[in-house]
């Protein structure tokens, strides 16, 4: 996706020499360094992943012959906002926003015996994409429990989100195609939530919308391990794989619908908590959800979004939104670029309505009027 950081970043990252003996520390010792000596681990870490991800992405570039590249400029920028990215999350630790084991959470080995079934599986991407079928979805899946804007393979990934398989390979994808940093852009919602529960002791329930695979309560789960958490996604199929990676969490609910309608009273929820779906959402969509997030929260509750950035928060950005929205097939993704998510929130009611940038995403946090 951001093609232009190859050539600027990695010379900026030289400093980590991700090949040496650091690389390869057990992450479990890692996390009992000294802070100067952790950081180091961390960022030999990403800089791992990183290199990973973008030879990757420089080979299916040539598969889907992908010639064009943007400025210097917009190259420059990526690198900045990635390096940006890492110092605000060994600060968040440093400040105690979450711990540091989260730092080293990514599960790389799982993620490395996913590899060979995405290289598999990148033929069959391909012929999707340059043949155009969207709709390209398992047969025994009954489409109609799903509304129309959902029965499409967004990604051009197989099966869409509607199977087992999908939800297996979805966090290495988007770890590669985030450059290792979609668990870093993930947890840049717990220093808001941290922020409420210091001045709120008796906040316990936590909602995440759209939990996907359970990798953002992985987190919140890891940092505020009493809290009582419940989960909501439309696919079943996400819902069980994140049944069994949050098997360990103390109290969780779970459940498959649509945040359009969620199935729960109003003000049942402290904290909410929704990471990328709003990109994928039509227009009239989106603020279905933004009025079910109004009426679920407790009086004085927390909302805190993350997404895309959109239109306004980096024009140098702007071509890597508008090549993303083209090449993986996100067709609600530019009428989202316009509808500013902290002025829709103040629309629909919210107040103290705060917006904070993170590489490629924003975090926008908000509360219901108490």
């Amino acid at each position: 996706m951001y093609r232009g950081f190859e050539s600027h970043s990695l010379r900026q990252i030289r400093t980590v020499r991700y090949h040496d003996t650091m690389a390869s520390f057990p992450m479990v010792v890692a996390k009992h360094m000294p802070p100067s000596l952790q950081a180091l681990a961390y960022r030999a870490q990403q800089a791992t992943m990183m290199y990973s991800a973008v030879f990757a992405q420089r080979g299916l570039r040539r598969v889907l012959r992908r010639k064009t590249a943007p400025g210097r400029q917009a190259q420059r920028e990526v690198a900045r906002l990635y390096q940006a990215l890492l110092a605000r999350d060994l600060k968040n630790v440093e400040i105690g926003a979450y711990p540091d084991e989260l730092l080293f959470q990514m599960p790389v080995v799982d993620y490395l015996k996913q590899i060979p079934r995405l290289a598999l599986d990148i033929p069959r991407t391909v012929r999707r994409m340059r043949a155009g079928r969207y709709r390209d979805l398992p047969g025994d899946v009954k489409l109609d429990r799903y509304p129309p804007y959902y029965r499409r393979n967004f990604h051009w990934q197989t099966d869409g989100y509607l199977s087992r398989s999908s939800a297996q390979l979805y966090d290495v994808g988007v770890e590669f195609l985030f450059l290792g940093t979609a668990d870093i852009m993930r947890r840049q919602v717990i220093p808001p939530v941290t922020d409420h529960l210091r001045s709120n002791p008796n906040a316990d329930r936590v909602l995440d919308v759209a939990c996907g695979t359970g990798r953002t309560l992985l987190q919140l789960a890891h940092t505020h391990p009493k809290l009582r958490f419940t989960g909501l996604d439309l696919s079943p199929y996400y819902v069980q794989h994140a049944r069994q990676l949050l098997a360990e969490v103390e109290d969780l609910s779970l459940i498959a619908d649509n945040a359009e309608a969620m199935p729960f009273a109003d003000e049942t929820f402290d904290v909410l908590t929704c990471v990328h779906l709003f990109h994928e959402l039509p227009r009239p969509a989106r603020h279905n959800v933004y009025r079910e997030m109004l009426r679920t929260l407790k009086p004085g509750g927390l909302l805190v979004i993350e997404d895309s950035l959109q239109n306004g928060d980096s024009s140098t950005m702007s071509i890597f939104l508008q090549q993303f929205s083209k090449d993986f097939h996100e067709p609600f993704h530019n009428d989202y670029a316009k509808d500013d998510i902290g002025d829709a929130l103040e629309e629909h009611g919210f107040e103290k309505v705060e917006t904070e940038l993170h590489f490629v995403a924003k975090v926008v946090r908000a509360n219901k009027p108490s």
